[in-house]
């Protein structure tokens, strides 16, 4: 009977989805749920919704709830993180202050000034979930959830905790372009690899054919001309059920991916909206936005203006009528390490000589191998060199942000936000300096001390 302690179990909709995912699972419905979140309402709606799906299906699940997060985690045997330190205020401060400067983030949680200050913020709360795991579960899988995905799965596994880090956005590619080709995705196979959010699709097949070449038509047709986006669904950030057809987050409005596969070889695995973020070709005017994108989608505008009344209920509803997992590979993990039956899943692990044209030791996402000897990552070799550059502008940040931690050096922060390339596109070297110190000074409670204290050197006008 294994102990899954999910710390962050307050938040909206998907913890529940989680736990749906787990108990989906035979082997895994006489599970302990250990759901822990700092915030006691927020985690008795969660905790409630559990406890009435255990008892819908009669399962011998037992579900616990604390704000202690070391009675969460005290004997646990997988350790779920799905959290994000200051909320929505501080999420705010991500997006709001970066504008003023004239960095505009449709979401802001990945790498640019909103990924570096989010993961930056998070330090403390991650070195005390190390502390906890090495005192009370030092042999736990621990599976993070938690954005910046490279940066704060980098972080926890240089604290030695035995870690994984998980994403839909290959789930979700994946599906988005058989749709688009009008194949069953039953029948479509591919490998993918790279970094997380900017994993590139290597092969993508129907069976023994190679369907790149009609991915290139079909999206050129469809994406590199401008179009409105009339007549696709909104959608409001939740990606973790199966397709729901084309929406303007992913399918429907794809001219900067289809943009990057044009001139870089290959299809990666984040929308448009959040890719032209990460790189310094979409987003230099709002003219230029307009035209790669022409219905935006703005993550921070919809969790600001998030409505859960009634969204637990109604997911509460759906697993009571069935008890499905869903695309997430959470589940899948703790099932495959529990039964030994192997699953093979899309994880964000240490580079090992994993992506031998990538950096030693930063964070990839490549496909693993799991069953009752763990995570094991598969060796990808070579990336087209095209596609490890692209990689590369972006592990920059994020190593850079990860020694700032690790450190304590505050000019590693200016560093990691110098190099972002959208930032470096747009902004000179003094604007950046000014803009960290408004992030630093807007952040200062949530921030590792030593990085609010450390002194800022003078810009060099």
């Amino acid at each position: 009977m294994p102990k899954i302690a999910i710390i962050g179990a307050g938040g909206y909709v998907f913890p529940l989805r989680l736990i749906g995912d787990l108990l989906s699972f035979p082997a895994l419905q006489d599970s302990t749920l250990a759901l822990m979140d700092i915030n006691a309402e927020r985690l008795e709606r969660t905790a409630s919704a559990a406890r009435e799906l255990v008892a819908h299906h009669g399962l011998p699940a037992r579900v616990d709830s604390t704000t202690d997060r070391r009675a969460a985690l005290a004997g646990a045997d997988y350790v779920v993180i799905t959290f994000q330190v200051g909320g929505i205020d501080a999420y705010r401060q991500d997006v709001e202050i970066p504008r003023r400067y004239g960095i505009d983030q449709p979401v802001g949680d990945t790498v640019g000034p909103g990924g570096v200050f989010r993961f930056l913020r998070s330090v403390p709360a991650y070195r005390g979930i190390a502390s906890d795991i090495h005192a009370l579960c030092p042999d736990a899988q621990v599976i993070n959830y938690a954005n910046p995905m490279a940066m704060a799965t980098g972080f926890l596994t240089s604290q030695g905790v035995k870690t994984v880090g998980l994403c839909h956005s290959v789930q979700g590619t994946s599906r988005m372009l058989a749709r688009e080709l009008g194949v069953p995705y039953g029948e479509v196979s591919y490998r993918a690899a790279g970094i997380n959010h900017q994993s590139w699709f290597l092969d993508f097949r129907h069976g023994h054919d190679d369907l790149y070449p009609r991915l290139r038509q079909v999206m050129g047709e469809r994406h590199l001309r401008w179009r409105d986006g009339a007549g696709l669904a909104d959608d409001r950030g939740d990606h973790s059920h199966a397709d729901r057809g084309a929406s303007i987050y992913e399918g429907g409005v794809e001219r900067v991916r289809t943009s990057i596969m044009d001139a870089f070889g290959y299809f990666h695995t984040e929308s448009s909206h959040h890719a032209s973020e990460y790189l310094p070709y979409f987003r230099k005017t709002a003219e230029m936005v307009n035209d790669f994108i022409p219905r935006r989608w703005d993550y921070y505008e919809i969790c600001a203006a998030h409505d859960e009344d009634g969204q637990t209920a109604t997911l509460l509803d759906r697993l009571k009528a069935e008890l499905a997992p869903s695309v997430e590979y959470g589940a899948v993990i703790v099932n495959a390490m529990e039964t030994g039956v192997p699953s093979v899943i899309y994880g964000n692990v240490e580079n090992q000589n994993l992506i031998t044209n990538l950096p030693t030791g930063c964070c990839v996402e490549v496909p693993c191998l799991v069953d009752s000897n763990g995570v094991q990552p598969s060796v990808i070799g070579d990336l087209p060199p095209q596609c490890a550059a692209v990689n590369r502008t972006n592990i920059n940040v994020q190593e850079l942000a990860v020694k700032a931690a690790l450190t304590g050096n505050r000019e590693h922060v200016y560093h990691a936000v110098m190099l972002d390339p959208l930032t470096g596109a747009l902004l000179t070297l003094a604007e950046i300096r000014s803009m960290v110190d408004d992030l630093i000074e807007a952040h200062a409670k949530l921030l590792p001390e030593e990085l609010v204290q450390g002194a800022s050197a003078p810009a060099v006008l």
